[in-house]
């Protein structure tokens, strides 16, 4: 994605962000009280209406509301000064931090997470298993029938600018993918695709059904399949779960990261405190993902 960059534009944002509540009262901003705006790719909202929640339990004068995007319209969003905290999937390169930086930003970056994007199938599918290469060969257009059935197959993703469409993006190495790949709206709006249709493949971002304890997700869960993903033919195929995504055995990993440049003593960054901090590391685990500052306890057992 090209980025914009309106100077002007992100003058006037500092401005007015020149306190963490912008238009609210400065007496009431502080890290535990005040209106947190952020914006967030929505694969990850399932963590972050919780991680809200509790952080607004605990700091009952705090409004956390988080707006959740895709990750291409937060990031042209973030330069045009229009938020200060985003939470995407990956940290700003060298050269965005540049551009941030001749325009006096100062911008703190933290990795909250890792995470994964799960492939789902309708569960009359009988393929199962893919490897990282066929599923290449799929977005590409280069294989377009299942293996189980011949029917053709119907990849089926969130948004053309979510952090899903680019990380597969990036795995192919392709300017663009098959004509048999299309975008919804969401990633429930996937989920729904692909229990009603037999031939799709879904794409979606882990955290919409990694926490099994939600009733939620066990109602995405109840009428699809999520695939087993192996790095290549000879390697062992996994479902992610968090003790192979923190090996990184499952091939489809990727990151969170909290982007913020509000100041230090305001809301938002009492809300990435919060996030980066024992309580939110413990949510995310809670979650099924990989917290980020406090690795997951790997226990090998062994049969003699």
């Amino acid at each position: 994605m090209k980025l914009k960059l309106n100077n002007k534009n992100l003058f006037f944002g500092l401005l007015l962000l020149a306190s963490c509540g912008g238009s609210q009262n400065k007496a009431t901003d502080t890290c535990k009280s005040g209106i947190a705006k952020l914006m967030v790719e929505e694969s990850f909202k399932p963590l972050f209406e919780t991680s809200a929640l509790t952080f607004e339990s605990l700091a009952p004068n705090a409004d956390i509301q988080p707006k959740y995007m895709a990750e291409g319209d937060i990031i042209q969003k973030f330069f045009e000064g229009e938020i200060k905290t985003i939470c995407i999937s990956r940290d700003l390169t060298d050269k965005e931090k540049k551009i941030l930086k001749s325009n006096q930003i100062e911008v703190r970056s933290d990795k909250i997470a890792i995470d994964g994007v799960a492939l789902i199938v309708n569960p009359e599918n009988k393929d199962t298993t893919i490897t990282v290469e066929v599923l290449k060969q799929i977005l590409k257009g280069q294989i377009t029938k299942w293996k189980s059935t011949n029917q053709d197959i119907n990849v089926v993703f969130d948004n053309q600018n979510s952090a899903n469409f680019n990380y597969m993006l990036a795995v192919t190495k392709a300017d663009k993918l098959s004509e048999k790949v299309f975008a919804v709206n969401s990633n429930e709006e996937v989920i729904n695709y692909v229990k009603k249709n037999k031939n799709a493949m879904g794409v979606i971002g882990l955290n919409w059904i990694s926490d099994q304890d939600d009733f939620d997700v066990m109602n995405f869960l109840d009428g699809i399949k999520v695939m087993h993903v192996a790095k290549n033919e000879k390697s062992d195929y996994f479902q992610p779960y968090p003790g192979v995504i923190y090996t990184y055995e499952y091939p489809l990993t990727r990151e969170m990261w909290l982007i913020n440049w509000a100041p230090r003593s305001g809301i938002n960054s009492g809300f990435v405190n919060f996030m980066i901090g024992e309580k939110g590391q413990l949510l995310i685990q809670k979650s099924e993902l990989v917290p980020a500052r406090s690795p997951i306890r790997l226990i090998q057992i062994t049969t003699e």
